[in-house]
């Protein structure tokens, strides 16, 4: 049986008494209510809603996109719309829904929470924040009414300096949107040091925390980065100043320089919220203390740190030295040693442990199959010589969408399961989930895996049209996407219907250890009644020594 985290009270009634009937959710009523709150909880809640506005948006862009590649030539869109579709995907899951999706809906709502306070350290800079977070969207969405964009997700120079599409719209929303992920990560830095419950020390934080951290350091480094860049692109097409532009003096590989500086921390933005969930679900759901706490914690530190030496590996056919090359090269192969490092400790983890195979478990062990076969293609991209046939192909595809998909996506699905009964009070369909991870899982696969095949027969990414040998995969590939698209709707249906129809959520349906099974569900606009003291650490399932 799982140890109580908590000392003087058991459960909900001491430190998040709801027996008023009083939440976060009705508390107050009314539409400026939620608006002008700088409660946390209702943030994370208008962020959740948000970002998966933005997976809905850019999900009906990518079944659109492969739709449209089921054959050879055209079927109902011509190349410039192709591109735009393809571009307009990449931004929206980039900046509207990767980056944002954990940290902006999951962290807002729980990092208080697991922390003990009752609300972060800046709540109206967390409110500003979503606000950007909407100002941005709003500047991107703009660009389908001038004309849509046609650069690719990575607006490289010299294309995006001399197209006569929406660069500055969408690039201008893309500058705003860091503001927002900065402002988060700055709050979370700050109620992670500061606002800690008694007995919360840095090594009985919950992982997810860890996490965060990392990402919020890396978010705060590398953004303005992101910033500067976007900002002369947009100089040089509004002034024509040679900065990108060969035409104008320009140089347009100091623009990948500048663009991957950010965009290869970026990717551990996306993915170490996600590794933070996965350490919480599986230990909470196989009821076992984590295997190496402080690798885990270390390692996400270790990640955020060397994420800012590796962007080199994007540009190894760009004209670069040998010599760097070489030492990007090896430093892609290091930052791969932490990843490996939380995928042999969660295996571990899950080694002999009790393990409930509940819908956010299904989701925890397809992370762990799809995020393994993204990082591991990962290695075969780390180098040179084969990396220099596999550039621009589907191989790169298929890897970045495991990574991505597989990983943070998977992730978060996951971490949504296991915290709907906490946000919202209600629990879901348990049958209905599985089926619906079940089918997330198969048409993921179907969908991307032999994108690894096209890639290595020579099949290049981003193209319109292709040869006729490529048909039966790139049809594959689009049935696949159905499947994954029907998995993504049921996940939606299953968790949309349970706010009228679901049970009542008890306050810790999982037999979870950290702080925010110690609240109601919903919890109270405080968090809790009173201030809570951690005796324990969040994963001490069993006693030391115990043979679990």
């Amino acid at each position: 049986m799982a140890q109580g985290a908590i000392t003087d009270t058991t459960g909900p009634a001491g430190y998040g008494d709801a027996s008023s009937g009083k939440n976060y959710l009705n508390a107050e009523k009314g539409f400026l209510s939620w608006v002008t709150t700088v409660d946390h909880k209702r943030i994370g809640m208008m962020y959740l809603a948000s970002v998966l506005t933005a997976f809905l948006l850019g999900g009906l862009m990518a079944l659109v996109l492969r739709l449209e590649l089921m054959k050879p030539g055209k079927q109902f869109l011509t190349a410039d719309q192709y591109n735009q579709a393809f571009t307009l995907h990449g931004a929206l899951m980039v900046f509207l829904f990767i980056i944002p999706a954990i940290p902006g809906s999951l962290g807002n709502f729980l990092v208080p929470i697991m922390v003990g306070a009752k609300d972060v350290a800046f709540p109206k800079l967390n409110l500003l924040s979503i606000y950007l977070y909407w100002s941005g969207a709003v500047f991107m969405f703009a660009s389908l009414l001038i004309g849509g964009i046609d650069t690719g997700w990575t607006f490289y120079t010299p294309y995006s300096s001399t197209t006569s599409t929406a660069v500055i719209s969408v690039t201008f929303g893309a500058f705003i949107l860091g503001f927002s992920s900065i402002l988060t990560g700055l709050n979370f830095i700050v109620t992670i040091h500061k606002l800690r419950a008694p007995g919360i020390t840095w090594f009985k934080m919950p992982l997810l925390l860890w996490a965060l951290y990392a990402t919020s350091v890396v978010q705060i480094l590398a953004t303005p980065v992101l910033a500067i860049t976007l900002l002369l692109l947009i100089f040089e097409r509004a002034f024509s100043i040679g900065i990108f532009d060969p035409r104008l003096g320009g140089d347009p590989v100091l623009f990948q320089h500048f663009f991957w500086f950010y965009s290869h921390p970026a990717v551990y933005i996306m993915i170490l919220p996600g590794m933070g969930i996965i350490n919480e679900l599986i230990a909470v759901h196989a009821k076992r203390t984590v295997f190496g706490y402080k690798a885990i914690a270390y390692s996400s530190m270790a990640i955020a740190l060397i994420g800012f030496l590796v962007w080199g590996h994007h540009m190894f056919v760009a004209g670069q030295s040998e010599l760097a090359a070489t030492i990007f090269s090896f430093l892609t192969f290091l930052v791969a040693i932490p990843s490996g490092v939380k995928v042999f400790n969660w295996v571990s983890t899950l080694w002999k442990g009790s393990i409930s195979y509940t819908t956010p478990m299904m989701y925890a062990i397809s992370f762990l199959f799809l995020f393994t076969i993204g990082g591991l293609t990962g290695i075969f991209l780390g180098m040179l010589s084969v990396n220099m046939h596999l550039t621009d192909t589907y191989f790169v595809v298929a890897h970045f969408h495991y990574v991505m998909m597989g990983g943070t996506v998977i992730a978060f699905i996951g971490g949504l399961h296991h915290w709907w009964p906490k946000m919202t009070g209600r629990m879901y369909d348990e049958t209905v989930g599985k089926i619906a991870c079940a089918l997330v899982f198969v048409g993921f696969n179907a969908t991307f895996f032999v994108q690894f095949i096209l890639g290595s027969r020579g099949m290049p990414r981003r193209y319109y049209n292709y040869l006729d040998q490529f048909q039966p995969l790139h049809a594959f590939s689009t049935v696949g996407s159905w499947i994954l698209g029907a998995g993504l709707v049921l996940v939606a249906w299953n968790l949309i219907r349970s706010i009228t129809k679901g049970a009542i959520a008890p306050a810790n349906p999982w037999g979870g250890l950290s702080l925010e099974w110690e609240t109601a569900s919903p919890p109270i606009t405080e968090n809790f009644a009173e201030t809570p003291i951690l005796k324990h650490g969040p994963y001490d399932y069993f006693p030391a020594g115990s043979k679990h």
